[in-house]
């Protein structure tokens, strides 16, 4: 998985998930910088998975909202 901000491009590894329709799932520490990036994100925020379309999203306040919400 490749998110991408205006601070650039990072790579994420994936996991498999079992379930009707295909995913995949990255865990990742809340600690991570890279949660940072996306809520101080200038306009949007990207999340690539090999094989499907390219999910451009907003980075709105409710973003960062739930990052500090998962932080404690």
């Amino acid at each position: 998985m490749t998110l991408r901000t205006s601070y650039g491009a990072v790579l994420w590894p994936t996991t498999s998930v079992a379930a009707p329709q295909p995913q995949v799932q990255a865990v990742r520490a809340a600690s991570d910088v890279t949660l940072d990036q996306i809520a101080y994100s200038r306009g949007k925020f990207a999340v690539e998975v090999q094989g499907v379309a390219p999910l451009i999203l907003p980075a709105w306040a409710e973003v960062a909202r739930v990052i500090e919400d998962c932080r404690g």
